[in-house]
């Protein structure tokens, strides 16, 4: 496993991460001893970097990580966040409720110290607010907190999150079905010496190459109950793009597949091929799935004329979806 720096920080991050949205809810019912299962093979496969946060099965995840490190030896980073357990109102994020959140995350975690706590896609005004960045830096200061960093919806959130200088990491959707980032942001992150942390690398799924036009999800899974953005930004489903032209997409993509690589490791290769990306995060549900994404930093880069392919197939099927909103 190829380890990359995270921004400034010091921490060496695994180039594919766990992220363990699934195995805390909103992707269907996994037990336990399943989701344990997947982590186990994920660190059994070199992954060290563990993304979380305080409202994935309103901690259930978080208490998953805990026990998984508890039973591990090695040095690993876990990543959680916080914002999201009130109201989306940029007045809650004062210093006493960081601080509330956060011990919350500290007893789930079952750690003095977090490594990284981010904000969950807060209120576009809170990026723009320097108090509550000022309230981080004071918490670090406490250590109850190594380092902190945001994770947004949108290009524009991340710049405005740059402005403050002890920002350590940007968390953002970027994939082969999101390629605005890349612009702009990863490289005015890297030249801050900001970490970028890439989420929904594989487009809730999509990037599998496994869905078809009659998927059928389960009520409990955000792929049947936000398609629209009736919960949440409708950009976490599916990053943002039209179920059926996805698909279609999709197909556009299948020359990627070839023996030894499948169209998801193709589409994770893709994304660390891109410069300045310290990790990518996909979820994983089961040993197999978590053993396959971490086998996906040891493919060779892709070849130029396959980056020609992902990116024509994005500026023709997918920009006109996603580039203007996110």
């Amino acid at each position: 496993m190829e380890h990359r720096p995270l921004g400034d920080t010091g921490l060496q991050v695994s180039a594919i991460g766990f992220g363990a949205w699934a195995i805390g809810g909103d992707w269907g019912t996994v037990g336990e001893e399943d989701a344990l299962a997947a982590l186990h093979a994920a660190a059994d496969a070199g992954v060290t970097f563990y993304d979380t946060a305080d409202v994935y099965g309103d901690g259930r995840s978080e208490r998953l990580l805990a026990r998984f490190r508890a039973e591990r030896d090695e040095d690993l980073v876990i990543a959680t966040k916080c914002g999201r357990r009130g109201p989306l109102d940029p007045s809650i994020y004062t210093e006493d409720q960081l601080r509330a959140w956060i011990e919350r995350s500290r007893e789930h975690l079952a750690t003095d110290t977090l490594d990284l706590v981010q904000l969950h896609c807060p209120p576009p005004a809170v990026y723009d607010d320097p108090e509550v960045f000022a309230a981080l830096e004071r918490l670090k200061e406490e250590g109850l907190l190594a380092h902190y960093g945001v994770s947004v919806e949108t290009v524009d959130e991340g710049l405005r999150a740059l402005a403050h200088p002890g920002l350590a990491s940007i968390q953002v959707i970027v994939n082969a079905f999101r390629h605005k980032p890349l612009a702009r942001l990863l490289p005015e992150a890297a030249a801050a010496g900001v970490g970028i942390i890439a989420r929904v690398p594989l487009a809730s799924g999509l990037l599998t190459g496994k869905l078809t036009p009659d998927a059928a999800f389960p009520p409990d899974d955000h792929r049947h109950f936000n398609v629209r953005g009736e919960a949440f930004d409708v950009g976490e489903t599916f990053a943002g793009v039209d179920l059926q032209q996805g698909l279609d997409a999709v197909e556009e993509l299948r020359p990627l597949e070839r023996e030894g690589r499948t169209l998801a490791q193709a589409a994770l290769r893709w994304l660390l091929d891109q410069p300045h990306v310290a990790t990518a995060i996909p979820g994983a549900k089961r040993p197999e799935q978590a053993r396959a994404n971490a086998a996906a930093a040891s493919l060779p880069p892709l070849t130029d004329e396959e980056h020609a392919l992902v990116r024509e197939v994005y500026e023709r099927r997918i920009a006109p979806q996603v580039a203007d909103r996110w």
